[in-house]
């Protein structure tokens, strides 16, 4: 747990926007490496980790895929020194207020190129009648670095990247909440599978992958599945985790198990395969109906090339999209131990028994 716990923590403290993931990259990187036996960039910057398996070659291969990016913030204008923003991902405008953020401003020879700030909003009364008391848009948010509008001329450009920037807080033994947790707790449940991978045997080829842009495009997955060419792919995520208010038929326990995707986007076979193994393993689970595009980069992975039987598995996580995401250190392991033990449990034969029918 403590392992899981120190590389999360590592993980959300690095910037990876949608479309920008290149800090987060280097940190999966630099922990993938000595897990796996040859790690590539793809054209559009997943990462790319093989785990290779014992059968003869040719190998059928399973992809593991995880997205690394975040949502966030980007400068649109700058008005008197203050910083206008556009988001980047979904972004509930009711959170923003008040939230520590750090921009990722132009380099140059006197600064770093990165600035703290806090998002503010005007007085009430300065705003349109017809906000009421209500929330304030976006539109009408800034972010306030404390600089001059000279300062931030030189140090800021439209376009510049806007991160959140809160600490991590451990909350209890095994929970922990901060931004970004969705998806580098995703993330963090596979480097446990390639860990545990490390003293196992398993037939496949396995394929750790770190993917770009699920938050705006699912362009990551869908290239990275194009590349790779897997025979199975299996999209780990986050869902929604019960909370204050939330119904139970749309959210699960944080805590007390992953989700079993079901839906269009999974193959009956492969939902099967992995209940029977969370039964077997006596892992906790419950059934998510996902009953049209599941929200994950299983529909980018299910329809690349002549379309690749697919799974999804969720972590429970509560707050999703704001800068105090929370999450259960023990369901990211249960989602590691469990990708663990399906690539063991893959039998050379395996695909000629995988029917679209059950």
């Amino acid at each position: 747990m403590n392992d899981i716990l120190t590389n999360i923590k590592k993980l959300i403290s690095a910037p990876g926007l949608s479309g920008y993931e290149a800090p987060v990259r280097a940190l999966v990187e630099e922990t993938w490496i000595d897990l796996t036996d040859d790690i590539q960039v793809s054209k559009l910057g997943s990462l790319h980790a093989l785990k290779k398996g014992s059968a003869p070659e040719p190998r059928p291969c399973v992809l593991f895929a995880t997205h690394m990016d975040a949502v966030g913030l980007m400068v649109t204008n700058i008005e008197d020194g203050f910083l206008k923003v556009t988001e980047i991902g979904g972004l509930d405008p009711r959170v923003l207020p008040s939230q520590l953020v750090t921009v990722h401003g132009s380099k140059n020879d006197d600064t770093m190129g990165e600035l703290p700030g806090v998002i503010v909003q005007p007085p009430r009364h300065l705003l349109p009648d017809d906000i009421g008391t209500g929330v304030v848009p976006l539109e009408y948010l800034f972010v306030d670095t404390g600089l001059t509008q000279q300062e931030v001329s030189q140090k800021v450009r439209v376009g510049d990247l806007v991160s959140f920037s809160q600490e991590p807080v451990q909350l209890g033994e095994n929970v922990i909440a901060g931004h970004t947790l969705d998806n580098r707790a995703s993330v963090a449940a596979l480097t446990y599978c390639l860990k545990e991978l490390k003293s196992r045997k398993h037939s496949w080829d396995v394929w750790a992958v770190a993917t770009v842009q699920e938050e705006e495009t699912m362009g990551g997955a869908l290239t990275s599945a194009f590349e790779i060419k897997p025979d199975l792919a299996v999209a780990i995520d986050v869902t929604f985790a019960k909370g204050p208010g939330t119904p139970d038929h749309e959210s699960y326990p944080m805590g007390q198990g992953f989700t079993l995707g079901w839906g269009p986007n999974v193959h009956p076979m492969l939902h099967k395969s992995f209940k029977e193994l969370a039964d077997r393993l006596e892992l906790p689970y419950q059934v998510e109906p996902l009953p049209r595009h599941s929200g994950t980069d299983a529909y980018a992975l299910q329809i690349a090339r002549k379309g690749i039987a697919t799974m999804v598995i969720s972590i429970p996580l509560r707050y999703m999209h704001t800068p105090v995401e929370i999450v259960s250190i023990k369901d990211i392991s249960r989602v590691g131990r469990l990708l663990a033990e399906f690539s063991s449990s893959l039998s050379p034969n395996f695909l000629d028994n995988l029917k679209h029918d059950l």
